[in-house]
C-alpha cells in the first residue's frame, strides 16, 4: 500500500500542475473568458498556496492537498471546455 506522502511524489506533482497551468493559461476560450479567467485564477492560488505550505509550513500533506484542488479546478475547466487543451497527460480531457 503507498500511503506516504515523499517529496518525490510531490515534486512531480508540482510539475505536472505547472505544466498544465502553463497550457491552461494560454488556451482560454475567448467566449467565456471571464469564466477561464476565474476558474485559472483558482487553481493558480490553490497552486500558490501549495508552495506557501511546503516551503514555508514545512506540511507536506497540506501541500498535497492544495494541489490536488489546483488540478482539479483545471480539470474541470478543461472538462466543460474554458481551457482549450488537448494534452490527455496534463487534463481529463479526450485527445484529438
Amino acid at each position: 500500500m503507498n500511503n506516504t506522502i515523499t517529496q518525490e511524489k510531490l515534486n512531480s506533482y508540482f510539475s505536472i500542475t505547472k505544466e498544465a497551468l502553463d497550457k491552461a493559461k494560454d488556451a482560454f476560450d475567448s467566449a467565456r473568458q471571464e469564466q477561464a479567467e476565474d476558474f485559472f485564477d483558482m487553481a493558480e492560488r490553490y497552486y500558490n498556496d501549495a508552495r506557501y505550505f511546503l516551503d514555508k509550513k514545512k506540511d507536506m500533506v497540506l501541500a498535497f492537498a492544495a494541489l490536488n484542488y489546483a488540478h482539479g479546478w483545471l480539470d474541470a475547466g478543461a472538462r466543460i471546455g474554458l481551457f482549450k487543451v488537448t494534452d490527455s497527460r496534463l487534463f481529463t480531457v479526450d485527445s484529438k
